[in-house]
């Protein structure tokens, strides 16, 4: 057991984690990344990431995640590249079983991260940054006056929609009901936008492309389905837009942590502190609302200064 204890162990390696690690680190805590089963985060599924401050020509979201995770590295954070199975937050130190070791900490910080919801489609993978996008904020700018597609019918899709309008010269809603669920607010403001049309009834059978001789994908459009009819057409489009919501990766801490109705953990007041003293969140995993590289990494510095804090103090 003694070789398995940390003071400060890190569940998940997007920019929070890995900030949180640079930071802790840093504050010589030695903390250790159980870095899951999606070593990076959401952002090794981003082919360019053009809005993170200090890259002004951009870079590769695997190839950023890879220079966060040196930096860490090199102010003493290690890697683990597991994914902790289960957690008992009952006593401090708190336990962590991963892959069939357990392994002990005095402190945790949560950075699990969310998951976007996707429609599940193999074409819809194989296309992952090559035309379809779960985010408009990260990837709009690249359909600059070309035709994409929204899909989904809440505030979230509205508002990708809205933001798509932007650069893209035409955005088709399609949703597989009649009607929006989103707020009166949001779906007046997208149907005042003479940019913006809807296809109702409708979901999405397949992503159809190209790969050009050098292997290179692009999405040219999508196939169909009417839930009304059962037909299948053929559209033509630039990209596609899945607006279907996220969900946040907490189903671990399922009875532990407190969180919101949809599961994203609850923290205090301007602090990373969840309900439990020793565990604190960051990233994606307590953020429904921005979601973005840059605000992930801040709260990871901020959980790492309260874990500091946490550690002298129960010295």
């Amino acid at each position: 057991m003694a070789d398995h204890h940390r003071k400060l162990i890190i569940i998940g390696s997007g920019p929070a984690g890995f900030t949180a690690a640079l930071y802790a680190g840093r504050a010589n805590l030695n903390p250790v990344i159980f870095e899951g089963h999606q070593p990076g985060g959401q952002l090794t599924i981003t082919t360019e990431v053009e809005n993170y401050p200090g890259f002004p020509d951009g870079m590769m979201g695997p190839e950023m995640m890879e220079q966060f995770r040196k930096q860490a590295h090199r102010f003493g954070a290690s890697s683990i590249y597991k994914t902790v199975d289960a957690v008992d937050l009952s006593r401090r130190p708190f336990k962590l079983e991963a892959d069939g070791e357990t392994y002990s900490a005095d402190a945790i910080i949560v950075a699990t991260g969310a998951t976007a919801k996707l429609l599940g489609l193999p074409s819809e993978n194989e296309y992952m940054g090559y035309g379809v996008s779960a985010c408009a904020t990260c990837d709009g700018f690249f359909f600059k006056n070309q035709h994409v597609v929204v899909i989904g019918g809440g505030d979230t899709a509205m508002e990708e929609a809205d933001y798509l309008t932007k650069h893209a010269a035409k955005v088709t809603v399609i949703h597989r009901r009649d009607s929006l669920r989103a707020s009166k607010v949001m779906q007046e403001r997208v149907r005042k936008n003479p940019k913006v049309d809807f296809i109702w009834d409708t979901t999405v059978d397949e992503v159809l492309g190209t790969t050009n001789e050098h292997g290179h994908k692009k999405l040219n459009g999508l196939r169909l389905k009417n839930l009304k009819t059962g037909a299948l057409t053929d559209f033509v489009c630039d990209g596609l837009f899945i607006a279907i919501g996220h969900h946040p990766n907490t189903s671990l801490f399922q009875g532990a942590l407190e969180t919101d109705e949809v599961g994203y953990l609850l923290t205090k007041g301007r602090s990373t502190a969840t309900n439990i003293p020793g565990v604190f969140a960051a990233g994606d995993v307590a953020d429904p609302t921005y979601r973005q590289a840059v605000t992930a990494a801040g709260s990871g510095c901020q959980a790492a200064i309260d874990a500091e804090r946490f550690l002298a103090h129960h010295e």
